[in-house]
């Protein structure tokens, strides 16, 4: 099996995977990060989202060799137990989750847009998660999480 290098959630990691391996594939069964989900495996529900330099990537699409020595950033990497990213933070305090399966990809989908742009208007908002599916339908909790997080992080930058 060919040798491939990644660096995720800035820690560089080696491994062994075949040339046909999604990076989600890599992520959840070799690497142990259950952040992303499998939900179709077309790149069409964003279940599987991920970083890839700061863009955001529907990793069981994406050939893991095909993103050696870029940097991978996935939900366990935006924050912490000790520092949630203000997106986590927003979420959990609009208890924008039902089955919580989507959370991984809109949480990720939505720290992209807020770092891209920080105060986003609504319609922006619904256009960057258009592509991320809820099946539970908590789209209301989830836009309201999205606007509290862009508030979250101008506290933070003011602080």
């Amino acid at each position: 099996m060919p040798s491939l290098a990644l660096t995720v959630n800035t820690r560089e990691v080696g491994l062994d995977a075949p040339r046909e391996a999604s990076l989600l594939h890599v992520l959840r069964n070799d690497l142990g990060l259950n952040g992303p989900k499998f939900g179709c495996g077309l790149g069409q529900c964003g279940a599987c989202t991920v970083w890839v330099d700061g863009v955001a990537a529907r990793s069981c699409v994406i050939p893991a060799h095909g993103v050696a020595g870029r940097n991978i950033t996935t939900l366990e990497g935006l924050g912490d137990r000790h520092r949630w990213h203000p997106v986590q933070q927003a979420f959990e305090q609009a208890q924008a989750a039902q089955c919580g399966y989507c959370l991984n990809g809109m949480v990720m989908q939505a720290a992209a847009l807020l770092a891209r742009e920080p105060h986003p208007s609504e319609q922006r908002i619904r256009d960057e998660l258009c592509g991320n599916l809820c099946r539970c339908g908590t789209h209301v909790e989830i836009l309201k999480a999205v606007r509290q997080a862009a508030l979250l992080a101008a506290q933070d930058e003011a602080a």
